[in-house]
């Protein structure tokens, strides 16, 4: 029995293809909250991610997009 050969997308592919939709980002007050609740919970991650998108959101023609 011959076994078939399945394509599955690289990594690159599947950033190519991410890069090529649009995904509006969230509010900056919900994403201040998420910061807020991210502190208050002490996650480390969390005040990194959120503090990151909080940026993003609130000035993306600085940051280069």
């Amino acid at each position: 029995m011959k076994s078939s050969y399945i394509r599955r997308p690289t990594e690159h592919a599947a950033l190519r293809a991410v890069c090529r939709s649009t995904r509006p980002l969230p509010s900056v007050p919900a994403l201040m909250a998420a910061l807020v609740d991210a502190v208050d919970r002490q996650d480390r991650e969390g005040v990194c991610l959120a503090s990151h998108r909080v940026v993003r959101a609130a000035a993306p023609k600085e940051l280069g997009e």
